[in-house]
């Protein structure tokens, strides 16, 4: 895979009051993203998450360091064309849909984005179509969205970017205010457009479950970087995450308080299925 996001020596600050003018949130960020990959972003409440989100399409500008996307550098400088360019390359999908559903009709809604970059009308209507398939959500094209379930909204909310037809999606917490069966709809769309649409994925959650479908995780506490790697080589090791105020998977804490009760068991099971085969295999000796 080729790198598509670029991030080196990465911090930014907040404006503070007069007595602190600053307030620091990201620190000597560096992290490579390659196109197509799907990466999880995890750490606790304030930890500069949704920051570091803002900054890859210039929601934010970095006080210090840089981020390239597709091989170019952003910048505050860049011209209002330009900076939309970056925003149809890299979309975002926040963790409120009603908050960027704003038409009373779903492919209304849809249609906004691509209205708004000046596609063709013919084209709208490919789009259109194509991105209401794609969530599984056609025929709900003449609903209106605000009377859909939380999960359906979201895959809206979705639709919407992929009409715009990024290269990227970054997910800020979307399945935070979902039911489980919701979160279920949002991930399997997600996957979808990951594996099989080769859209890279970048997920900001504190879901670890859906961390384990990642390519890579990313987890970053009190500003900095302090763990990356597959997700098998993040959750092998509970006790560092528990550490920094996060959980791991159901199934990799259940497998670490047998191997703490004797049981011989591997460490890094992080995936429901293959627990379920090691404890059969394990019952049956």
């Amino acid at each position: 895979m080729s790198k598509f996001i670029e991030i080196k020596n990465l911090s930014f600050s907040y404006p503070g009051d007069s007595q602190n003018p600053c307030v620091p949130v990201l620190h000597d960020i560096n992290l490579e993203i390659d196109k197509g990959e799907f990466v999880a972003i995890l750490g606790r409440n304030g930890s500069g998450k949704s920051t570091l989100a803002k900054l890859l399409n210039l929601i934010l500008v970095p006080s210090s360091g840089t981020v390239s996307v597709g091989g170019k550098l952003l910048s505050s400088d860049m011209s209002e064309e330009e900076i939309i360019e970056v925003r149809k390359c890299i979309g975002m999908v926040f963790q409120n849909p009603d908050n960027q559903l704003v038409a009373t009709v779903v492919e209304e809604d849809i249609a906004f984005g691509p209205e708004n970059l000046g596609v063709e009308p013919e084209e709208i209507r490919r789009r259109v179509d194509q991105a209401l398939e794609i969530v599984g959500m056609t025929e709900f094209a003449k609903h209106s969205p605000h009377q859909l379930s939380g999960g359906q909204k979201q895959r809206i909310a979705i639709a919407g970017i992929i009409a715009i037809m990024p290269e990227c999606i970054v997910f800020d917490e979307s399945t935070a205010m979902l039911d489980p069966h919701g979160r279920k709809e949002v991930m399997r769309t997600i996957e979808t457009l990951n594996r099989e649409k080769g859209i890279t994925v970048i997920t900001i959650t504190h879901n670890m479950e859906e961390a384990v479908c990642a390519d890579k995780v990313v987890v970053i506490d009190h500003g900095t970087i302090v763990k990356q790697g597959s997700p098998k080589e993040v959750f092998s090791r509970p006790e560092e995450l528990w550490g920094l105020g996060l959980s791991v998977p159901q199934v990799t804490e259940l497998f670490d308080m047998l191997r703490c009760l004797g049981a011989e068991l591997p460490e890094g099971v992080i995936s429901e299925e293959e627990g379920a085969q090691l404890l059969f295999e394990l019952l049956r000796s």
